[in-house]
């Protein structure tokens, strides 16, 4: 059976793998996502996905990819090794706000589904939901809140309203 994510509050079947951190080959395949360490190895990172560990950071990533270029990764996904493990948020609003990431931007590891709405609002569009549980029940927690003030990733009332 084929994996399923969240993307953009629906499921969809899940087309990228991800290697796991210890690898030292890169499989062969289309739609694979590589740690950063393997990642920076390849010459033509563009075909590939990128994650990004709790302790990587968005610097980390512009450090061996220019800024510029940034939006010709087409995912970056961020790995939560625990769901206490807070710093992947900041990685996610930094790529998108500092350094203006417009590809999919994937939250995977152990993250739980009542972490969903504060994701989305940090800058996240997927999820590699591994928490327990049906994937349909995980897409009510995006509405736990009707409306929100504060400025983030995503519009804040007063600039949905016009003010």
């Amino acid at each position: 059976m084929t994996q399923r994510i969240i993307k953009g509050r629906t499921l969809i079947p899940d087309e990228w793998r991800v290697v796991e951190k210890d690898s030292a080959l890169i499989p062969a395949g289309e739609r694979i996502i590589l740690p950063l360490a393997l990642w920076s190895t390849t010459k033509s990172r563009e075909q590939y996905g990128v994650w990004l560990d709790s302790e990587q950071t968005a610097d980390d990533l512009t450090a061996t990819h220019s800024a510029d270029l940034l939006n010709d990764i087409a995912l970056i996904a961020i790995n939560f090794p625990t769901h206490t493990d807070g710093r992947g948020f900041s990685t996610a609003r930094l790529l998108r706000e500092r350094h203006g990431y417009k590809g999919e931007l994937r939250a995977i590891g152990a993250f739980l589904r009542d972490q969903l709405y504060y994701l989305e609002r940090c800058g996240f569009d997927a999820f590699a939901l591994t928490d327990k549980g049906t994937l349909e029940d995980a897409l009510r927690y995006f509405s736990i809140f009707p409306t929100h003030y504060q400025n983030t990733a995503d519009q804040p009332l007063f600039k949905r309203q016009g003010y």
